[in-house]
């Protein structure tokens, strides 16, 4: 476990240098610009920017996964092994998908108007609103991250259509019922026009279950399936 720190690291420095990280950066800023005008209700804001999140994350781990070149990673995999590899790549499109998160909440808070629609019943105040759209954030970067996980290697050994599967399962995270952020966007979007809010606590700590299990367990399967 000490050696995830430093490989982490290393997978962050990649992902800047290579510029992989820009697509989807830019892409989330586009779709922020568009969907959402300034003077909008705040909690509106949030959980459109809590659903963009999912895909945009999911690109990250695209991205964190095909930054190294086959050789600097096979001779990674050597020195470190490809479980802790392979883990660190996925902690480090988490972090990627994590500060995307902050950034676009505090964004979304700039720019917007009043908390709520006009006509709702209570205002639940500004500093709720804005925990319930970073968890929600959070909830919709942990579901991205494990549709991107699940979409690449090595679970697919050969994944010429990794994008659009990764694409695919972040739009089932989005809009099947029982997925924490389905679940996580709906609250939010709801309070914006009732006005009662919940902070997804829940969908959070299923989340972050979920991402754990997954991950640990795509990890192990790296080390089974050559690369």
């Amino acid at each position: 476990m000490r050696r995830l720190g430093p490989l982490t690291r290393y997978h962050l420095e990649l992902l800047v240098r290579s510029h992989a990280w820009l697509p989807p950066f830019l892409t989330f800023v586009l779709l922020l610009v568009v969907g959402v005008t300034a003077g909008d209700p705040l909690l509106g804001g949030l959980g459109y920017g809590a659903g963009v999140l999912v895909p945009v994350s999911a690109w990250y781990v695209r991205g964190v996964l095909t930054a190294d070149p086959p050789a600097a990673r096979a001779c990674l995999v050597a020195a470190a092994g490809p479980a802790r590899v392979h883990l660190a790549a996925l902690l480090a499109a988490l972090t990627a998908a994590l500060l995307s998160a902050v950034g676009g909440v505090a964004a979304l808070w700039w720019t917007s108007g009043p908390v709520v629609n006009p006509g709702a019943g209570a205002d639940p105040g500004v500093g709720r609103a804005l925990l319930a759209g970073l968890a929600a954030s959070v909830v919709c970067a942990l579901s991205g991250v494990l549709a991107g996980a699940v979409a690449n290697r090595p679970v697919p050994v050969r994944s010429p259509y990794g994008i659009l599967a990764a694409l695919g399962l972040a739009a089932a995270a989005l809009v099947v019922p029982v997925s924490p952020a389905n679940a996580a966007v709906r609250g939010v979007v709801t309070a914006a026009r009732t006005g009662r809010l919940c902070v997804p606590w829940g969908q959070l700590l299923l989340s972050v279950v979920l991402v754990a299990v997954v991950g640990a367990g795509v990890a192990a399967l790296a080390g089974r399936r050559p690369e």
